[in-house]
């Protein structure tokens, strides 16, 4: 799995952690989606949740300032529909965890 691919998983896991996916938190899917300019599969793949397991250790490997701000815009997009639930924060702190980032998100 290549780096956007992973961050885009990571980001529709944010989007979807409590529950819900707003049409704001969709329209802001599709945006990163073509930005990353991901195959349609791959776009597939992420709006379906599936082959998402291992974007944690794919983006690990970046450099800390690179992590950070994956970790800054997965908090952003948490915010997209107006609240941060304590799922979505839940979701942030882990995956930042995972990319070794002691910050609180």
């Amino acid at each position: 799995m290549h780096d956007r691919l992973a961050r885009c998983h990571l980001l529709a896991k944010v989007l979807a952690a409590d529950g819900i996916m707003t049409d704001d938190e969709r329209q802001l899917l599709e945006r990163q989606l073509a930005r990353h300019a991901l195959s349609e599969v791959e776009r597939d793949q992420v709006r379906h949740f599936e082959g998402g397991d291992g974007a944690v250790a794919v983006l690990r490997a970046l450099p800390s300032p690179q992590r950070q701000e994956i970790v800054d815009e997965l908090v952003e997009a948490a915010l997209a529909d107006g609240k941060l639930t304590a799922q979505e924060t839940a979701t942030v702190k882990q995956i930042a965890d995972g990319l070794g980032l002691d910050d609180d998100a």
